[in-house]
């Protein structure tokens, strides 16, 4: 256990003890101070599935209650225009049941973007069955619609002595508070009083925290072509704050704005908000130049233009920005077709993959590839390996890569194993810097216990951390096996093999998950600059 302190504080308390202090000085003035956490409400904000459970709540709308979080409490008595101050993202509108006003001036709210936690109805009062049709559309976008059958003044008092303590299974709360706690501690005076070994693996919230610091000393620029989207939006916030990168959103600024205004967000000044309308005409020339052997006119690049990760890409083509990230509200196919149309691979990497950051409890390892290419033959598999090893150690993870199949060493034999095989060669041949073994099965590559029966004599067995599968069926099936089945968090995919970053979201990303994928982004724009 660390306990933080502050020597200053020790020492004052001390000297109220009176004649204590005389034998204890040495020791207060040799109390280091290791950290000091912030007070955030952010870490005792529970879910609204939380609310529900501790209080016993009748859910009428699910809607996100089991991301969505409750910031603060509005209870509400006022008419409409007097209560609209508190419409504000994570606010629990606790109100009577038969004030159907109130409710649909949430249900307005939360479609214009405010993410309020939820509506609490009092007395085991429903709304006419009318006025729940009318608000369908808030409860899709999110809002939740709970009933209780006590009071307003009870319900409001119950939901305040709610215990707020971390829940095992919120995953999500918990890295948040390792994080904030990591991001406040001086780590260089902890490390300098504890022996770290040199097989200590990389932690989720250890990697997490080296990605932010090594994005702020990048400071790179960053397009979102979904500047308009609720999420995005408040990351672009987020790395502007921390420093993580400077962020261009490709949307209306009145939009922005608005949105802005319907989230309580402050946009901070050196935020660049780009009318697309206003910038289109410049890229259809240098788009049709990138494209003229495709046949590509320029009626048809202004087409093209029109959609907003096209044009990212184009910004990025002509280097006025270091990266691109999409993918909240577009498909994977979307985000990664222009780049491959317009940004191309990079020098000597025959494809293009990608790679996810698996977030296990004790360490980050790296799975490729699991989203880009169906069924690489020996030589791409090859370079997925070596891109996958050159993106570990970019990220501070130490390569030892496994070739993953389903035998290890000569045990099994047939096409799929001696593609795996061969793979293996290619890499030691090309790279011999790259610690490589396979054909290993993934009990054997991940299990010291296993590899010491399967594989005794492997460097890389019952110790990797790159693990590369032989085909995207198995690597895909297999992330989200692990992200589902072990409650893991996985930040990707990421992109490698492209002459310059671009990289893609899960439709159901996290703001956090966005802010990581922006500072990915700027990391790898690093690599590219110095490459």
């Amino acid at each position: 256990r660390l306990q933080v302190a502050s020597a200053h504080a020790v020492h004052t308390s001390l000297r109220n003890c009176g004649d204590y202090v005389d034998s204890l000085p040495a020791l207060v003035e040799e109390i280091p101070l290791i950290g000091c956490i912030p007070w955030q409400t952010k870490l005792i904000a529970p879910r609204v599935a939380d609310v529900v459970a501790s209080l016993t709540l009748d859910v009428l709308e699910a809607g996100h209650m089991q991301h969505r979080r409750v910031r603060h409490i509005l209870m509400v008595a006022r008419t409409v225009p007097n209560m609209l101050y508190g419409l504000e993202p994570g606010a629990l509108v606790i109100v009577p049941g038969d004030r159907e006003d109130i409710l649909r001036a949430c249900a307005l709210a939360e479609r214009n973007g405010s993410d309020l936690a939820g509506v609490l109805l009092t007395g085991g009062l429903q709304p006419d069955e009318g006025v729940h049709r009318l608000c369908a559309t808030a409860f899709d976008f999110g809002l939740a619609l709970l009933s209780t059958p006590w009071n307003t003044y009870t319900t409001a008092n119950r939901v305040a002595r709610m215990d707020v303590g971390l829940p095992r299974n919120d995953k999500a709360r918990i890295e948040h508070t390792m994080e904030f706690v990591a991001s406040h501690v001086d780590a260089d005076r902890l490390l300098d009083n504890i022996h770290v070994s040199p097989e200590m693996h990389l932690s989720p919230a250890a990697f997490r925290y080296r990605l932010v610091q090594q994005a702020r000393v990048a400071g790179k620029t960053i397009v979102l072509p979904e500047g308009d989207e609720p999420r995005t939006l408040e990351a672009a916030c987020t790395c502007h704050e921390k420093g993580i990168a400077k962020c261009v959103l490709l949307a209306k600024e009145s939009r922005v704005r608005h949105l802005a205004e319907a989230r309580k967000l402050t946009l901070p000044a050196d935020l660049e908000i780009i009318d697309p309308d206003s910038i289109r005409d410049r890229y259809i020339s240098p788009m049709v130049a990138l494209r003229r052997h495709k046949g590509l006119t320029s009626q048809m690049a202004e087409a093209q233009l029109e959609d907003n990760v096209v044009l990212g890409t184009m910004m990025l083509a002509a280097d006025e920005v270091d990266g691109l990230v999409s993918g909240a509200v577009h498909t994977t196919a979307n985000t990664v077709r222009p780049a491959l149309q317009l940004i191309k691979t990079a020098p000597g990497a025959r494809l293009v993959s990608s790679v996810f950051f698996m977030c296990l409890p004790d360490q980050v390892v790296v799975y490729g590839d699991c989203a880009i290419n169906p069924d690489p033959d020996a030589e791409a598999l090859a370079d997925i390996a070596i891109q996958s090893a050159d993106s570990a150690s970019l990220f501070g993870i130490e390569p030892r890569v496994a070739m993953l199949s389903y035998s290890t060493g000569d045990s099994g034999k047939g096409a799929d194993v001696e593609k795996v095989r061969e793979a293996t060669r290619l890499v030691r041949e090309q790279r011999p810097d790259i610690l490589v073994d396979g054909p290993l099965q993934y009990d054997a590559a991940a299990n010291r216990d296993v590899a010491k029966t399967k594989a005794p004599h492997s460097k890389v067995a019952g110790r990797a951390t790159v693990f590369v599968f032989p085909d995207l069926n198995t690597g895909n099936t297999t992330y989200k096996a692990v992200q589902r089945s072990a409650g893991v968090i996985s930040i990707g995919p990421m992109l490698q093999g492209l002459k310059k970053p671009v990289n893609d979201l899960s439709r159901g990303a996290l703001v956090d998950d966005i802010v990581y994928t922006i500072a990915i982004t700027a990391l790898q724009a690093t690599q590219k600059a110095s490459g």
